[in-house]
């Protein structure tokens, strides 16, 4: 009953989240074939819910593989400057391409990413090893020299109301037919899975990495599309959603050890029902009325990230 404890918790609070809105849908009216009821569950509540479930679980996977290969607890896409990265991207492609599809602006988000993502790698290798919080700290900084960029011109062209939209993670705006590009994360999801052994090799360094035959920089290369391509789809589709890509791993440890393909499934249930309970709360707490998800994330979540933080300096 334990094992299955968190995908029923996943389950439920999936359930709640198709009833919980503006307008109201009953387990009646569905069922009495309610055209009003069987529309917006069809078009906004089932789609939404996939949407928090996958972004949940791809932000947190993120998080895990990259403090795996990095060995270093408190970094994650977002803090590493590969979120600001992503956004630098969009602005290229609305500056450049101003009619750009979500397409054209996911594939600059990608590329932006990843490119970041590989700068501070290389500039990871010059830090100082003996406190594990200079990593994170260097990369909170990286990401903000980033973000200051792209906020300067998008001043200067006029356009920082449209890539604030990219800022803030916000469930209201996603409807059927609008969200289907965040489902490239099951894709990137089974890639990483599969690579689990060879993600833990990573985390081990080149030398061991080369004495068990494997080619640690093309491994590393490939781990890092996948990290860049999931965090920038969910990026485009639904917006920043802080703290999220460190908390979910660092709990799911505690509870569940550090063995990377035995947690990697349920780091993706913890995030997403993380994600989904944080949703639920910005639809309730002034209804009718909406909070940004990432605004309730960023509460709890920076909550969760001191405990763990004094947590990991009493040991």
């Amino acid at each position: 009953m334990r094992k299955y404890l968190p995908l029923m918790t996943l389950l439920l609070v999936s359930l709640l989240s198709l009833f919980i809105g503006v307008h109201n849908i009953t387990i009646d009216g569905i069922l009495h074939g309610d055209s009003q009821q069987l529309m917006m569950l069809n078009k906004v509540r089932l789609p939404r819910t996939i949407s928090l479930i996958l972004a949940g679980g791809m932000v947190s996977i993120s998080g895990k593989v990259m403090q795996h290969m990095m060995q270093n607890k408190f970094v994650s896409a977002g803090t590493i400057g590969m979120m600001d990265s992503a956004r630098l991207g969009i602005l290229v492609a609305m500056l450049f391409f101003p009619a750009s599809t979500i397409l054209l602006k996911s594939t600059f988000a990608f590329i932006f990413a990843f490119i970041s993502s590989l700068t501070f790698l290389a500039l990871s290798r010059l830090l100082p090893k003996g406190d594990e919080m200079i990593l994170p700290l260097a990369g909170i900084m990286y990401g903000n020299i980033i973000g200051s960029v792209a906020i300067f011109f998008a001043y200067q062209f006029q356009i920082i109301q449209n890539l604030s939209s990219w800022l803030q993670g916000n469930f209201s705006t996603i409807m059927k037919g609008q969200y289907e590009l965040i489902y490239l994360t099951v894709p990137v999801f089974i890639a990483l899975y599969l690579m689990a052994y060879k993600i833990t090799v990573l985390g081990l360094g080149d030398e061991v990495a080369a004495s068990l035959g494997m080619n640690y920089k093309l491994i590393q290369l490939i781990v890092l599309v996948l990290v860049s391509l999931g965090s920038s789809s969910v990026l485009i589709m639904v917006g920043s959603i802080p703290f999220l890509g460190i908390i979910i791993p660092n709990l799911v440890s505690i509870l569940y050890g550090d063995h990377l393909k035995n947690t990697l499934n349920l780091i993706w249930i913890f995030g997403s029902i993380f994600l989904v309970v944080c949703d639920i709360l910005s639809r309730t707490l002034i209804a009718p009325y909406e909070i940004p998800v990432s605004v309730i994330v960023g509460s709890l979540g920076g909550a969760m990230f001191i405990f763990f933080l004094l947590r990991r300096m009493r040991k």
